[in-house]
């Protein structure tokens, strides 16, 4: 495998010697009233070409010698098709007006087939939260966003801000009544890299910030097939910006309130011909709304991409974060520990594209120091690469073949153990590896059939099949039907299977089916977009901890059962009004904590000359907060605002306030939630593109 791995790199780098003639194309997307339209798509017919225009709706490319048919969309507006010829060398400047018709474009999306398509032609239920729906939030940690968005997503807080590790700890994330400690039956993935700590198996939600991202595409139920374990309740997968254009360009925020509460951000991007970097720097700081609450966290993110031929291009993405937080402890318990994290990740990606084929090499490394004040220690480590490419030779085909290779663990220690001499409780690596294909083929432009296998290794158990299938069934222009079958499973976590008491190093994987049936309806001339998904999920397997001869154990008793219903609708009323709701429901046969019966979340945001206005509702029922030895729920409704004030092309206000109703709740057992919360900040932007 090392052998091919080197050789496929150096056909690869190999390339870097083809001379190409390319054309810089660049443009701007405006309304008919002459402003600039942000987050337009411009996209090449028939290739995987597809940029996003910025805040002033600038975009820019490059493309070989040649014609080519230019496609424009944006919400709320009709699309817009150029036929445009590209000579090879300078600059081509092209300037594109769009007229107003309310319409909600279909997303274009990567994560169910690992190449961009039509989010219709991918079999399971999906959702995008786009770079817009970021920047309208004005939140700076990226999880509460997806809860308030995503149907059936939930995340647990148990503050203002800040997550945390260890006891008392939130973040923890559930889809379709799936969730659990350590919290790894939901993957979390930045750009199709795992992002999980190696002992402890979860991923750290304090290390996604909104800055960064470009959008959010999830997967409702299991993803195995592609992404592998920890994928088998479903996949978050994180998308990171680019600079778009020639130039340079700066975003700036601060933010200030209750608690307080302090938010700062720092976001530059540059691109010059085939060469773009974009760096951020974000802190975040609060008080909290209890004593022994407070939060320090410093996130740093670096990105760079260079197009070194015709159809190849690669990068390099660092993360990092550091952060001090404090436990406050349960209402009804001592103060809890303070914690002192810090933690990276970091890959490398070779990429080619064109209209028959595209693939992508990456190689990545996730790695980070855990101390806590009761002695704690931990370092750990998630490291690997994946190669994969998607042929389209064959008519209405398209076939994806891939490889993953991943290594994660870590040690665990005490230092104040044993009277001071310390204590390592153990040091353990596992390894997985794993071919997979996935086909989709449509038929007469109407029925998309899709099929993948995947055959994972792993060093402590062996090996497991991971079939998948599915249906999408085009009944008209604006209606379709999918259904999908998929196999999930989870590999026990170093901490399940080596590490205090309960471990047991005989643990199997878990393992679930998914099913469901989806429809996706266009109404009202395309105004409104309604998405509706049945589904079930059964497994086996689960761990569990129980005990035996009077000591605690993990083992693999438990099973699952959960049954519901995912609904998602957007009305774009008008250019100035959007209203969006999501509801879920899922009837949970053998609760876990942090997954809440049904949500309801209602969004609205109006825009008139330059203020705009958001109302967001969010409800929760039949939260778990404690399971055993007694079961308590909780249940909730929030109410939050944000009003903004353009000022000019450089500056902008807002004010938000945080549950308004001021609603006394708890998500985490014995953490009461803030109360009404005020915060207040400016945004500044500066750029300069050609």
């Amino acid at each position: 495998m090392e052998i091919r791995f080197r050789l496929v790199s150096i056909l690869l780098f190999s390339c870097c010697c083809i001379t190409s003639y390319c054309q810089n194309i660049i443009g701007t997307v405006k309304s008919v009233s002459g402003k600039g339209i942000a987050f337009a798509s411009v996209s090449i017919l028939n290739t995987l070409k597809n940029e996003t225009t910025d805040n002033a709706g600038n975009f820019s490319f490059k493309m070989a010698k040649g014609e080519f048919q230019l496609i424009v969309s944006a919400t709320g507006f009709n699309s817009y098709t150029q036929l445009i010829s590209a000579e090879g060398i300078g600059i081509k400047t092209i300037n594109v007006i769009l007229t107003g018709n309310n319409a909600l474009l279909e997303e274009v999306v990567v994560t169910g087939t690992k190449t961009e398509v039509a989010k219709s032609y991918v079999p399971f239920n999906i959702s995008v939260v786009n770079r817009e729906q970021i920047e309208n939030s004005s939140e700076s940690s990226l999880l509460p966003l997806l809860s308030q968005q995503v149907p059936g997503l939930f995340v647990t807080q148990r503050g203002i801000t800040g997550f945390g590790v260890g006891a008392g700890s939130a973040g923890a994330i559930s889809m379709r009544g799936l969730s659990g400690s350590p919290n790894n039956r939901v993957l979390v993935l930045i750009n199709g890299n795992p992002q999980f700590m190696g002992i402890f198996g979860h991923p750290l939600p304090d290390a996604y910030v909104a800055s960064d991202v470009k959008k959010v595409e999830v997967i409702h139920g299991a993803g195995s097939v592609l992404y592998g374990s920890n994928a088998m309740g479903g996949v978050i997968n994180i998308i990171t910006r680019n600079q778009q254009q020639d130039g340079y360009s700066v975003n700036g925020r601060i933010l200030y309130g209750s608690f307080n509460t302090q938010k700062y951000l720092l976001n530059a991007g540059f691109r010059k011909k085939a060469f773009s970097v974009m760096v951020s720097l974000n802190n975040d700081r609060t008080d909290g709304h209890r004593p022994n609450a407070a939060f320090n966290i410093t996130n740093g993110f670096l990105k760079l991409n260079y197009q070194f031929a015709k159809r190849f291009s690669m990068g390099l993405e660092s993360n990092v974060a550091t952060y001090k937080a404090s436990d406050p402890g349960p209402s009804y318990g001592p103060k809890g520990q303070a914690i002192d994290i810090f933690r990276g990740s970091t890959y490398f990606f070779i990429a080619n594209n064109s209209i028959k084929t595209a693939g992508n090499i990456q190689l990545y490394y996730n790695y980070g120091n855990h101390a806590i004040t009761d002695g704690f220690r931990s370092q750990d480590a998630n490291y690997g690469f994946s190669v994969y490419q998607t042929f389209k030779s064959i008519k209405n085909n398209a076939t994806t073949v891939g490889f993953d290779v991943k290594n994660y663990g870590g040690k665990a220690s005490n230092i104040y153990a044993m009277n001071g001499q310390g204590i390592v409780f153990g040091n353990h690596t596992i390894s997985e590896w794993a071919p997979y294909v996935f086909s989709q083929q449509t038929i007469a432009n109407k029925i998309i059939l899709s099929a993948g296998f995947r055959l994972e290794n792993n060093s402590v158990y062996g090996s497991i099949p991971v079939p998948s299938s599915g249906v999408s069934y085009l009944v008209t222009k604006r209606t379709t039907l999918k259904a999908a079958v998929s196999k999930g499973f989870r590999s026990p976590a170093v901490l399940e299977l080596y590490l205090f008491p309960p471990a047991n190093a005989a643990l199997q994987p878990e393992k679930m089916i998914s099913y469901e049936v989806s429809i996706r309806k266009q109404l009202l001339n395309d105004k409104i977009l309604l998405e509706c998904a049945l589904f079930n999920v059964q497994g086996v397997n689960q761990i569990q901890t129980i005990f035996e001869g009077g000591a605690p154990k993990n083992v693999n008793s438990g099973v699952f059962n959960n049954t519901g219903i995912e609904i998602s609708t957007r009305y774009s009323v008008s250019q100035k009004l959007v209203l969006a709701v999501n509801y879920a429901y899922t009837a949970i046969k053998n609760p876990v904590i942090g997954a809440p019966a049904s949500q309801l979340a209602a969004n609205g945001t109006y825009r008139f000359n330059k203020f705009d206005f958001n109302l967001n509702v969010q409800h929760i029922a039949g939260l778990y907060k404690q399971v055993k030895p007694v079961t308590f729920t909780s249940n909730y409704l929030l109410l939050n605002a944000k009003a903004g004030y353009t000022v000019n092309s450089f500056v902008d206000v807002f004010l938000k306030g945080e549950n308004l109703t001021n609603e006394s709740y708890q998500i985490n057992n014995g953490y009461t939630m803030p109360g009404i919360t005020i915060l207040g900040g400016i945004n500044f932007h500066l750029s300069k593109l050609h």
